[in-house]
C-alpha cells in the first residue's frame, strides 16, 4: 500500500478537538508516540507478535521522509503486509498526528475497509520530543515511550507526552546500570508529574512480550466503547 503523504505547514498547539467515540464493534486506536530511539517500532513489533492470533490488527506509522518503520515491521512480518501502512508527514512528526491528522485518518480507512473486521489499529507517531502528543479526533488512548539512555532526569521534565498519556512506558531498564539511571527515582519522579495515571517500565531484551503494556493494551479493548470522554 502507497505511503500517505502530506504538505509540511506550521503547527499549531490548538489541537484538541472532541474525543471521538469509539462505537461497538469499531477497532480500538492506540497511539504511540516518544523520542526518536526510544523504541516504538520495537514494542509496536512486541504488541502484533503478542496479539495477531487473537484479534485482527493494523498498524499504521508516520516517518517524515521514508517508510522505514512500516518496512521495519514489515521484514520481520509481525503482521501480513496489507495490515500495515504508512504515512510521510513531509515535516515534524507531530502535524500529522495532532495538527492536520487527515492522511492519518484517510490511511485509518483504507486499512478498514482493505482488512474488516479490525479490532486493534496501532498509531505509529515518527520519532518526536515531549511536547508531542496526538489529536483525540484520530486515537482513542495514547502511550508515550520515553528509554533510560535519556537520563533518569527526563519524567520529571514532564511535558505533555510524559504528563498527560494514558500509559506512560519507560523503556530499555536494562540498560540503566550502563547509563548511570536510577530506575527508582524515574518511577518516583513519573508517580508524580502523572498525578495516577499508569507508568509501564520494560525491558524488550527481558521480557519480549511487553507483558505490562500487553495487559494494560487488552484492559482498553473492553473500556470506553459508545461513551463520551
Amino acid at each position: 500500500m502507497p505511503p500517505h503523504l502530506i504538505d509540511g505547514e506550521p503547527h499549531s498547539h490548538a489541537h484538541d478537538r472532541p474525543r471521538r467515540v469509539r462505537q461497538p464493534g469499531e477497532a480500538l486506536r492506540i497511539g504511540i508516540g516518544g523520542p526518536v530511539g526510544s523504541g516504538k517500532t520495537a514494542l509496536v513489533a512486541a504488541l502484533c507478535r503478542q496479539l495477531r492470533e487473537e484479534l485482527s490488527v493494523a498498524v499504521l506509522t508516520n516517518d517524515i521522509y521514508t517508510t522505514e518503520d512500516a518496512d521495519f515491521l514489515r521484514r520481520n512480518a509481525v503482521l501480513p503486509d496489507e495490515r500495515i501502512t504508512a504515512v510521510q508527514t513531509g515535516g515534524c512528526p507531530h502535524t500529522a498526528i495532532r495538527d492536520d491528522i487527515t492522511a492519518n485518518l484517510d490511511a485509518i480507512d483504507d486499512l478498514v475497509a482493505a482488512n474488516p473486521p479490525l479490532d486493534l489499529i496501532l498509531v505509529e507517531s515518527g520519532g518526536d520530543n515531549l511536547t508531542a502528543t496526538f489529536s483525540t479526533g484520530l486515537i482513542d488512548v495514547q502511550i508515550f515511550v520515553i528509554d533510560v539512555a535519556g537520563g533518569d532526569k527526563v519524567p520529571r521534565k514532564g511535558g505533555p507526552g510524559v504528563t498527560f498519556s494514558d500509559l506512560l512506558v519507560i523503556n530499555k531498564t536494562d540498560l540503566a546500570p550502563l547509563v548511570g539511571a536510577d530506575l527508582t527515582v524515574m518511577a518516583t519522579d513519573a508517580a508524580r508529574v502523572r498525578e495516577g495515571r499508569p507508568t509501564a517500565l520494560i525491558s524488550l531484551t527481558d521480557d519480549p512480550a511487553a507483558s505490562e503494556v500487553l495487559s494494560w493494551v487488552r484492559s482498553e479493548l473492553g473500556a470506553g466503547v459508545g461513551t463520551q470522554a
